[in-house]
């Protein structure tokens, strides 16, 4: 009876994730670490993108999942500072410039930053592709 109580808890937790819109605010806590986070934080086909460095963050991790393009959340948005892909395809961060260019950068499937001070400033958001934009 145990058995399966525990199996039905998992079914229920399984399903649960899969129903997490792509673009919502995930709560997910992850220890800091510098070396490459837990494989079952972030689930398969989403990049999770955080506030603050070592996946941490106030209101947790922001999930994006292909296709098409989404705008980061405001907590999020020019104020990324770690993520996380399990995308099973390359994703783009996006930036948008002044005067209408825009900025992208690569993120590919299983790369992960946990201090991504070279972006988190400039991230507005991510997409399937590169949408006309320059390397940044």
């Amino acid at each position: 009876m145990r058995q399966l109580a525990l199996e039905s808890a998992l079914f229920a937790s399984i399903l649960a994730a899969a129903l997490v819109p792509a673009a919502q605010a995930v709560p997910v806590a992850h220890a800091a670490s510098t070396s490459a986070p837990e494989a079952h934080a972030v689930p398969p086909g989403q990049v999770y993108f955080w506030a603050g460095p070592d996946q941490m963050g106030n209101g947790g991790a922001w999930a994006y999942g292909p296709p098409g393009y989404r705008e980061a959340d405001a907590r999020i948005k020019r104020h990324a500072y770690s993520f996380d892909s399990h995308a099973a395809v390359t994703v783009y961060a996006i930036s948008h410039q002044g005067g209408g260019g825009c900025l992208y950068r690569a993120i590919l499937p299983g790369d992960y930053d946990n201090n991504w001070t070279a972006w988190a400033t400039k991230f507005d958001g991510v997409s399937d592709n590169k949408m006309g934009c320059e390397p940044g």
